[in-house]
């Protein structure tokens, strides 16, 4: 990009892609900036206005079919998918700044990443084995989630004769059939909502549903029936860790209802995967995993109400898949893929993890 200028909407796509961006900033008051990396770089020494950002999103919004842009304004906020032929596809989340329009872009690959190559190990694609129940991966936003699940969902549809229902907000990566069939429903798009999507699919003969995120109270007690009559959910929460998922999913119901809600989750979760992008010592990004797989202790755990036991537990059964964050991190720096300092940065317990990395 020249010093000084700014480019057009499809320019800045490209340019982005040309340098391996992971998300682009459209954003009022300072200049258009991608992420490279995990780093946030500016492109110019141009700040944006808000006719810039004006222009931009209204060229956006063209990209996608002429969407329309009128709820968008109205609202504030708007979250939809565009795709370049020849380029990449992308995840755009708009939204409304001090009144001025502005925008966040994910870039999203055509195809599938293969799982080694990105550094996905085994025991987290090892739920593409489980037929029925409820698998959740979790962790923060821009943590690498939709392209673990794209991974899993790609390895089912290559080996199993399934009927795959995904529900997305929006559709980021596009699957084709294979040895399975699957039909990938957009939200607000092709239905109304998760739990309405949700309801429906219990109709369509599912094997395995994907449901884009658990959002609310609504979306997790429907997820949790359609896992009660024998199918494979698969879905993400904002969460870190197993116990915090397994605390998050109960507390959002009633207090009269949680005894119930904690017999029932015990039966039906299968394997919790919560994972967080960590830079590496050569300025790239790798993912680090903490890994439950739920057996009978856990199971024990979750029933009792014992949830503080889960982070020992994942310890304990090492052997069956299972391992903790801190000793993934610490897994990483023995590798020599990360440096000391990182693992200790992105610990759940930096002593810990301090002082095992210097002995």
């Amino acid at each position: 990009m020249k010093r000084g200028t700014i480019m057009d909407f499809e320019s800045i796509l490209r340019d982005a892609v040309a340098k391996k961006a992971s998300d682009i900033f459209i954003i009022a008051g300072i200049p258009i900036s991608y992420k490279i990396n995990g780093v946030i770089q500016k492109q110019s020494e141009k700040c944006l206005t808000p006719k810039d950002t004006e222009a931009l999103l209204s060229d956006a919004y063209k990209c996608d079919g002429n969407r329309d842009i009128a709820k968008f304004l109205t609202t504030g906020d708007d979250d939809f998918s565009i795709s370049i032929p020849g380029l990449s596809r992308f995840r755009m989340s708009t939204y409304k700044s001090r009144g001025s329009l502005s925008a966040v872009i994910r870039l999203i690959a055509f195809g599938i990443p293969d799982p080694k190559e990105i550094s996905i190990p085994d025991e987290v694609m090892s739920v593409v084995n489980k037929s029925k129940g409820l698998v959740l991966v979790t962790g923060p936003a821009g943590g690498g989630k939709s392209t673990t699940l794209a991974c899993v969902i790609d390895k089912i549809n290559k080996t199993r004769n399934n009927h795959i229902i995904t529900l997305e907000d929006p559709i980021e990566f596009i699957h084709k059939n294979n040895k399975s069939t699957i039909s990938q429903r957009e939200i607000h798009t092709d239905t109304e909502d998760y739990v309405t999507a949700l309801r429906a699919s219990l109709r369509q003969s599912p094997d395995v549903i994907l449901v884009g995120e658990m959002r609310d109270f609504e979306t997790i007690r429907t997820a949790m029936t359609a896992a009660e009559t024998g199918h494979l959910i698969i879905s993400t929460l904002h969460s870190v860790g197993a116990a915090n998922t397994v605390d998050r999913i109960i507390d959002a119901f009633p207090p009269n209802q949680q005894q119930q809600i904690r017999v029932q989750l015990s039966q039906l979760l299968q394997t919790v995967i919560s994972q967080q992008l960590i830079p590496t010592v050569n300025g790239k990004l790798i993912p680090a995993f903490e890994i439950m797989q739920c057996n009978g202790a856990i199971r024990n755990m979750i029933r009792e109400s014992k949830i503080h036991q889960i982070d020992n537990a994942i310890n304990s059964f090492g052997e069956e898949g299972m391992i903790s964050m801190d000793n993934y991190l610490i897994k990483l720096f023995k590798n020599n893929h990360i440096s000391a300092e990182t693992a200790v940065r992105y610990s759940i317990n930096p002593e810990s993890v301090g002082r095992k990395i210097n002995s």
